[in-house]
């Protein structure tokens, strides 16, 4: 039996979004901002192409459904933390970011553990938050590769990620409660 590898290449290029990762912390904690800047770039970018192929070409799989989110979750979360950990960005909105996904997280978990398990599906709000949120991990590592700081630009994502992040969580977090009343 022959295996069409087209139809899992979304979830090869996914799985190679979860391995760049460590190796763009490993560069942002040794200040190779260039080399960090552009390994992001190509993680953010496959997010982006896993995604249109699966959809382009319907090969959405389980798997994928899975991976995905995961994958995203790894990628911003960890690129918050580190980026907070060398000051480049606030580490409150590195707190508000990491602490939107554990709440969700813990949520669905939550649902399982008492037998009422909750389908997620990506909400708007949720697909605004995650590209906004690597927009400005992607400006914030641009900047320090390439030493353009742009004062207004900062301060218009941070406000929008923290508004985004804090309505987003709020969103899933009314669906989860009208899930639970069912």
């Amino acid at each position: 039996m022959t295996h069409n590898w087209f139809a899992s290449l979304p979830n090869f290029i996914t799985i190679g979004r979860l391995v760049l990762t460590p190796a763009a912390i490993i560069l942002i904690v040794e200040r190779q901002w260039t080399a960090a800047f552009l390994l992001f770039a190509v993680a953010g970018l496959s997010d982006a192409l896993d995604g249109w192929l699966a959809r382009t070409y319907h090969l959405q799989s389980e798997l994928g459904a899975i991976l995905d989110p995961i994958a995203d979750k790894a990628l911003i979360v960890s690129m918050y933390v580190t980026l907070a950990i060398v000051d480049a960005l606030p580490a409150w909105l590195a707190i508000m970011v990491v602490f939107r996904d554990v709440m969700i997280t813990g949520a669905v978990s939550l649902s399982w553990l008492m037998g009422r398990p909750m389908k997620v599906h990506p909400h708007f709000s949720s697909k605004a938050t995650t590209a906004a949120q690597l927009v400005f991990a992607g400006v914030i590592l641009a900047a320090q590769a390439y030493g353009v700081h742009i004062p207004l630009l900062n301060v218009t994502l941070i406000v929008a990620v923290a508004a985004l992040t804090v309505a987003s969580a709020c969103v899933y977090l009314w669906l989860w409660v009208q899930h639970m009343r069912l």
